[in-house]
């Protein structure tokens, strides 16, 4: 039994925990029911993990570039309560839950792709630690609520399975939207906040233009650059929270703030200033990095995925990370950023004077991390569907959502609801508070209430596969007849070239243009 549960870990921490290694070993699985040469399955398997590997790179640099200016921010507003990190509660559960996550997390995976194999929803949940958030965040629900070990393992991971085929479904139309093609899915937690942002750009930005399509004076052209208009904006903003913290708290405290990581403090003030001038600019490397990294994943994955649909999963889609859509509005990604944070702001006063008295939620302080990843694909998300008033009103939604639902978490995770964080994304919030007020009806009611719940998301997931993702609704079609210059000019895009990218494809869709060096989708196939 010792044996088992060591081999169980050891997948989970060593494998299905590290995304690279999952995409790398699915790349060289599809390569090799392509039939490709061993040197073509090594070289795509490697290129694949790089990529990912240059993807968490670049998040890395964004939490370092972040962390000084996090601490700025609650030094300037003087705000305190529970910062969200799923990384750092995970962390915390992990020592008294370890061997039922890792049980949980590979039964639902199993599940997942059983499910992806035998229904509808031909989606292949990739990203693997937020596999393991989820895995973690069922096993605490569960386990607080009084259930047993075996108890958590099954309904957990059955709960799992059905969760990573069931919300790249519900937010396919809108990825399609993005990405024009049906080559990828969106395999995160953050999934509520994007199909929120994509309906709140069909509602407000009808004829609103794209960020991508701003139009700027000869002398700003430079700015039509997203990394130098990224960090840029930074810089800005670093220097104006800056000198907003120095003048509140003093030289003392403030010239600490870039201590923070191993950092070294500020020497003085002309120091303190071009401290924050270079965080800026290494933000604007960070989301380069992550780009460039975003790049080479989808040239490899997606021509593997052919194969993996052909043999395991006929029509498998890869349902990946939330910085898998930044390359299609790299403008929005900014934007959203800002305006998830803003809706972060507010959510935290509302929380302050209203929800903390009334109901005794915990006050949620926006943490700058989860705001830049989901806010910036709400962003794009909104973008899609509504140009720039949806790019910035459905980032402002998603950061409340991110503001309100970890707060409400809280509530069932038992003593974790004490500590100093949570889980920070979208769909954790609304479906661990659901589970959670479920589990609380007693050992057999509460198992009934989750399964049921999980029925339901399963059945309505796979009505809504057939009747809209299927039939090729598009959220943005209306947007297009309103404005037929700018949908006529997304679909006349040139093919992408060179030998990172799939063979030419004739395309049925172009509602948004791919990045460079992006691949074309799968071809249709083959009639008899």
């Amino acid at each position: 039994m010792h044996g088992l549960i060591s081999l169980a870990t050891f997948l989970v921490n060593e494998i299905l925990s590290q995304p690279a290694y999952l995409i790398g070993l699915i790349t060289a699985a599809g390569l090799i029911a392509l039939k490709k040469s061993a040197g073509q399955i090594v070289g795509g398997a490697i290129k694949a993990t790089l990529g990912f590997l240059l993807i968490g790179a670049g998040a890395g640099l964004v939490v370092s570039a972040l962390a000084p200016l996090g601490g700025m921010i609650q030094g300037a507003t003087g705000a305190h309560g529970v910062i969200p990190t799923n990384e750092a509660i995970v962390g915390i559960a992990q020592a008294k839950f370890g061997a039922r996550v890792a049980w949980l997390m590979i039964l639902g995976f199993a599940v997942a792709l059983l499910l992806a194999r035998f229904t509808p929803l031909r989606y292949v949940f990739l990203t693997g630690h937020h596999i393991l958030f989820m895995a973690t965040l069922l096993t605490m629900v569960l386990a607080t609520s009084g259930q047993t070990s075996v108890i958590v393992v099954l309904v957990g991971g059955l709960l799992l399975g059905i969760l990573l085929v069931v919300l790249p479904a519900f937010a396919h139309p809108w990825t399609k939207r993005v990405t024009g093609n049906n080559s990828i899915a969106i395999g995160h937690f953050g999934t509520a906040g994007y199909v929120l942002a994509g309906a709140a750009g069909r509602l407000v930005g009808r004829r609103s233009r794209s960020t991508e399509d701003m139009q700027l004076p000869e002398g700003l052209r430079f700015l039509r650059d997203s990394m130098v208009a990224t960090a840029l904006s930074m810089v800005l903003i670093y220097v104006i929270m800056s000198l907003v913290h120095l003048a509140k708290a003093g030289r003392a405290t403030a010239f600490k703030a870039f201590a923070i990581g191993g950092g070294t403090p500020a020497a003085d003030l002309g120091n303190y200033v071009m401290h924050s001038v270079m965080q800026g600019l290494q933000f604007g490397i960070a989301v380069a990095v992550i780009l460039f990294g975003v790049r080479t994943i989808l040239a490899e994955l997606v021509p593997a995925f052919q194969g993996i649909a052909g043999r395991l999963v006929p029509g498998a889609v890869p349902a990946l990370d939330a910085p898998i859509v930044f390359p299609y509005a790299q403008n929005a990604v900014l934007i959203g950023f800002l305006a998830s944070f803003v809706g972060g702001l507010a959510g935290l006063g509302v929380l302050t004077w209203a929800f903390h008295p009334a109901f005794g939620l915990a006050l949620v302080l926006p943490g700058l991390v989860p705001h830049f990843f989901t806010g910036g694909a709400a962003g794009v998300y909104g973008n899609a569907t509504g140009g720039r008033r949806g790019a910035v009103v459905g980032a402002f939604l998603n950061g409340l959502l991110i503001t309100f639902l970890p707060a409400l978490l809280l509530k069932v995770l038992g003593a974790f609801g004490k500590e100093n964080t949570t889980f920070g994304d979208a769909d954790f919030g609304w479906f661990g508070t659901l589970i959670g007020n479920a589990a609380k009806a007693g050992p057999t009611g509460g198992i009934v209430l989750m399964l049921v719940i999980g029925g339901v998301l399963l059945a309505a997931a796979i009505l809504f596969q057939k009747r809209v993702v299927d039939t090729g609704w598009d959220p943005g079609a209306a947007r297009d007849a309103a404005l037929p210059s700018e949908a006529s000019s997304r679909r006349s895009y040139p093919e992408p070239s060179g030998p990172d990218t799939a063979p030419p494809a004739s395309r049925t869709y172009g509602k948004i243009a791919p990045p460079p060096g992006a691949p074309n989708p799968p071809p249709p196939p083959e009639a008899g």
